[in-house]
């Protein structure tokens, strides 16, 4: 594990600047433009981005304005598919395994609108098709525009200085301890970070369920409003 430690970082520290913005945000925009958030792993690349930045090979300025506008790039290219393809995009046999979870996503756009977009970006599964599902809700193009913009700005500060503070704090522990502890730390917090994923990947299906019963009981009898 050392070893492959040591040959990610080199790799990072040796690729050109613009092949690691490329690479960084190409996966954000291709997680949001076309429903991979399942597999495509845009959060964790976008937290990679800002350790790079720490490791001083790239700007952080420049990691954070990329995954922004590929965020919100993204998720404009969803939500033109949603938009003119409809229904076609959500009824493909990939998702059919996903399809309680598609309808309670559109259950929690139906009900919130414009904030379930903002919502939805915190997690990978909405993250996903959340913009095909407003584009399919006839929501207006301006108010989706200003909730997404919103939500990318936020998630895309957050996860990159997340990564940018997580490199840092690896420099330190290495400057304290040496290149060996500082390894030992660094495979701590990835495996705890793994288990997390895992667990909230878990979760999510089970809380936005839980969201949209509990919305659903205090709103008897329900009525959708206009996702515009």
């Amino acid at each position: 594990m050392t070893a492959l430690l040591d040959t990610i970082t080199t790799q990072v520290l040796h690729a050109p600047v613009w092949l690691v913005l490329l690479v960084v945000g190409g996966v954000v925009f291709v997680e949001d433009a076309i429903f991979v958030g399942f597999v495509v792993p845009g959060e964790t690349v976008a937290i990679l981005g800002g350790v790079a930045a720490s490791l001083g090979h790239v700007p952080l300025a420049a990691v954070l304005v990329v995954v922004v506008v590929a965020a919100i790039v993204g998720d404009s290219v969803g939500f033109e598919v949603g938009q003119h393809l409809g229904g076609r995009v959500v009824q493909l046999r990939a998702f059919d395994r996903h399809r309680d979870r598609i309808d309670r996503a559109q259950g929690f756009l139906g009900r919130r609108g414009g904030a379930a977009v903002f919502l939805g970006r915190w997690t990978a599964f909405l993250r996903a098709v959340m913009p095909a599902l407003a584009g399919m809700s006839k929501m207006h193009y301006p108010t989706f525009l200003a909730w997404n913009a919103a939500g990318g700005i936020a998630w895309g500060s957050v996860v990159v200085t997340a990564g940018y503070l997580a490199g840092q704090s690896y420099a330190r522990v290495e400057t304290w301890l040496g290149r060996g502890a500082a390894v030992a730390v660094g495979l701590v917090v990835v495996a705890a970070l793994v288990v997390w994923q895992v667990r909230r990947h878990r979760g999510e299906g089970d809380s936005t369920g839980g969201n949209a019963g509990s919305a659903e009981r205090s709103e008897a009898p329900s009525r959708m409003p206009s996702a515009g």
